[in-house]
This record gives structure tokens, sequence and C-alpha cells, in this order.
């Protein structure tokens, strides 16, 4: 019998808390309380990346390194690196995330920890030092990368000076001693960022809750992993992309979403073993219990955009070698503990790939109301090896969805479960009650949220990432029906 598991769509960054954003703090651990006796096994968030311009968790500096925003300072004064008064938060919005303003705040508290960090040493140096050792394949790049973005201005390395941008040795030695200091820093928050992570993630594991982590298929062109690996990517002489990612024209954007990430060079990676890919996906598979592969079908064939085009129209569909990237990494690792987010234009030959291999494919409840009773988004056709959602990070809230329906849709919505307030309930209830082995229901549809608390909306530039919730908005019926859900419907 498939075991049957329910869960929420929540990410860090929307977690309560005084810091400006949500941290790995006691605000994430009651959280992981309230999941466990609210009976749920699985907790879904988005990447923990070091963001970059934007706040988008899927444009980061880096695909291995972790965002230090979401480090708890508590937790530093605990550990005895900080004290109370270094720690008194300016007054930050309770229903917004404050991301620069918070950066900006806590950059000279995270050097006080490490500076206090350096005076005593002892009790904590081994565990220090061998966080470097295991992790300096992709930890040393990332924070010299990270100590010249500040010492040359934020500027992008494509524009940095030649020496350094090609990555010339004796350059490389230059600056490394040169930036040091703020090196060492960066070193020092990565360890307390994973050293926080792991005690969180063990914590809810112990809850039988398992953490379903986030992928993104392309890395950000102003990332340490691009410039440390520029013969992986498709990148001109003077190393700037020939080619960029993105989708066609679809349900989001009728031009398309042009992502401007460099695209993979899947031959120069197959030459090289899959090595980076392969570094990456056991990388993640110790970060998660289970790992969601964004935009999954670009590891069958991806959408290929000419830089420099304004929009997505113009690309192209080329193939990509996804299928020999993960049986590599099954042989090595013994299984493959993924979810395939095959949403969007997807062909046979991607649910091929994703039956082949037998991964876990996603349906989104949302998507299911634009056509007939044949639509595959709708429940009664799904079969068992899928995870099914009202909505993603990338959808309006239900209750917004339902509200703005019309036409077609609206009536087939009226069809099933009308579009009013009061049948909300009855929404979530038909992904609870689903075939699907895996339910997950974001947060905002779980506190009856309307638009106001959307994530993201695809194709804007600005405005996204914000949102977060207060404690003050969870009632106990609330939990008390996500829980009478979860038992009703075995899960």
């Amino acid at each position: 019998m498939v075991s049957r598991k329910s869960g929420i769509l929540l990410h860090i960054t929307s977690l309560p808390g005084k810091d400006g954003t949500g941290t790995f703090g006691k605000d994430a651990y009651k959280f992981v309380d309230i999941l466990s006796k609210a009976k749920q096994k699985l907790w879904q968030i988005l990447p923990l990346g070091q963001v970059g311009f934007g706040d988008s968790p899927y444009q980061c500096y880096s695909a291995f390194a972790g965002n230090i925003q979401l480090i708890d300072l508590e937790f530093l004064v605990e550990d005895g690196w900080l004290e109370k008064r270094d720690i008194k938060a300016p007054a930050f919005s309770k229903s917004k995330a404050e991301f620069t303003k918070a950066a900006e705040w806590k950059k000279p508290v995270f050097k006080k920890a490490y500076e206090n960090f350096q005076k005593n040493t002892k009790p904590f140096i081994e565990e220090y030092l061998y966080f470097q050792y295991e992790h300096n394949w992709w930890l040393n790049d990332f924070t010299l990368f990270m100590a010249l973005k500040e010492f040359l201005k934020g500027e992008s390395w494509n524009n940095w000076p030649k020496e350094i941008k090609f990555r010339e040795p004796k350059a490389l030695e230059k600056y490394s001693k040169k930036l040091h200091e703020e090196i060492d820093l960066w070193k020092f928050m990565q360890w307390q960022f994973f050293r926080q992570w792991h005690r969180l993630k063990d914590y809810a594991n112990s809850k039988g809750i398992e953490i379903i982590g986030d992928v993104p298929l392309y890395v950000s062109n102003d990332s340490a992993d691009v410039w440390a690996n520029t013969d992986i990517f498709h990148l001109d002489e003077n190393l700037e992309p020939t080619e960029v990612g993105g989708v066609p024209p679809d349900y989001f954007s009728k031009t398309g979403q042009l992502w401007g990430n460099p695209v993979f060079n899947w031959q120069r990676l197959e030459e090289r073993q899959f090595d980076w890919w392969l570094s990456r996906l056991h990388f993640n598979t110790n970060m998660f219990n289970l790992v969601r592969i964004d935009h999954f079908r670009g590891l069958e064939s991806y959408w290929s955009i000419p830089a420099g085009e304004k929009t997505a129209i113009n690309g192209k569909w080329v193939n990509a070698k996804g299928f020999e990237l993960l049986a590599k990494f099954r042989d090595e690792y013994g299984g493959l503990p993924f979810i395939a987010e095959d949403l969007g234009l997807i062909t046979p030959e991607v649910e091929k790939l994703r039956d082949d291999l037998h991964l876990t494919g996603i349906k989104v409840l949302q998507f299911a109301f634009g056509s007939d009773s044949t639509n595959v988004n709708l429940p009664h056709n799904y079969k068992t090896n899928f995870l099914v959602c009202t909505g993603t990070h990338d959808n309006d809230t239900t209750l917004g969805w339902l509200n703005s329906a019309k036409g077609k849709e609206k009536k087939m919505i009226q069809k099933y479960i009308s579009e009013t307030e009061k049948n909300l309930s009855k929404t979530i209830e038909m992904v609870f009650a689903s075939t699907a082995k895996m339910a997950i229901i974001p947060m905002q549809d779980i506190l009856g949220l309307g638009t106001e608390a959307r994530m993201n909306t695809p194709g804007t530039p600005s405005g996204n990432w914000h949102w977060r919730f207060e404690w003050k908005q969870l009632k106990r019926e609330q939990l008390k029906n996500l829980k009478d859900l979860t038992e009703t419907y075995n899960r």
C-alpha cells in the first residue's frame, strides 16, 4: 500500500519573528510542533540559497551556499558569540519580510559574532575546521566571490578586472590574501547557517516530519557557480552568455518568461561525467529528505533563447541529458529521492523521463478547471505517484484564484466546488481526498488569505517573496480542520 502523506508549503522567510525575516529560530521550531500536532508529515520550503538582486530564492549567488539572513541571532547568543544587547532589533514589519533592511542591520552583528568566536575558538575549532574541509570544494570559490563582490562595490563578475574575471592563478592568490578577513567572515557565517539548518531538520525529522527542499534547474549568471565553472555553460570568449533560459508563451505569460540564466553545455557536462550536477544532487539529498527539482522538463529539453532577446518568444527546444545524469546519480546513491516539477508545456518525452525513473510528479488543482473533465489536474484523473497541491509559490492564493475566476473556468469551478469563500475548505478537501500519495497546502490557504498574501507573480521583477504570516492569524479551528482532513483521508 502506498504511504499517504500531507503537509504545508511555507518558506523559512515567511515565518514570524522579530528579525525582519523568518529564521531558523524558535518560531521555526514552533511551526514544526504545530505541524506535528496537526498530524502533518511534510514541510515544503523554497530554495535556501544566498539571494541576490530581487530577493528571489531562485536567483542566488551560489547553488550551494546558504542565505545567512536565515541564521537566528538568539542561537548565537546561546552559543556565547553574542550578548542580548547585541541583537536588539529595529522595528520591522510583521507581515512583510524586509530583506535589505534586515541585511544591513545584521551585517555588523554577524561581524561581532565572528570576532567573539576568534577570541575563544577552542570549544568549536574542530567542528569549524571539519566544516571547511567537508565543504571546501564550493566554499572557497563562494567566499572569495562574495568578498570580491563587496570589494568591487557589487559589480557583476562579468565586469570585474580581467585578471580575476578569468581566474588567473596569480589574481586568485592575490585577492585571497588581500580579502582574507571578509572571506573568513563568510566562512564562519556559512558554518553557522548549516549548523542551524541541520539542527532544525533533525528536530523536524524527530517529530516524523520530512523536509521537501527545492533545487532550481538553472543558476544565476552572477554567481560563484558560473564564475568558477565557465566551461559547463554556453558562454562566449568574453564569458558572456550566448544562450539564456526561460519558457515559451504559457499560462503565466503571452510572451513567455525570459529568465536570463545561462544554459548548461550538456555535452561538456557529459565529458566531465556530470561531476558538478552530481555534486549538487548529493549535496541536496543531504540537506533535505526529499528534493523538488524545479523546471524538471529542462532536464529532458530546454527552451534556449539567444542572448539579447527582449522576450522568450524566439527560442528553440534543445535536448538535455537528464536521463544520463539521473541514472548515474541513482547508481551512486541507490535511489532517486526527487520530486519532478513537471508543470508547464510537458511533452510525452518529459513524461517518459519522469516515469522511466519512477519520479514523483506534481499536480496543481488551480490548473484543473480550464478545459473539461479529462483535465489531467482534476483529482479523478490522478495516478498515485504524484504530489498534489492547491497551488505553488507561483500561483495566486486559492481564495484569490476562486474570487478572480471568469468564463469557462468559473463555470467548471462552480460545477465542482463553487467559487465562493466558504468553499475554500472544499477545494482543500479535494486535494486531501485525491489518490496522489502526497498532498501539500500553502500556508496562505490554511489561513484563508486572499491575493494580498501571494508569494510570487511570475514575470514581475519586484514586489515578490515578501509575504509573512503572524501567529495571531492561525486559529485553533484551522488546525483542527487540517488534522481532521488528515485523519479522514488516511494521510
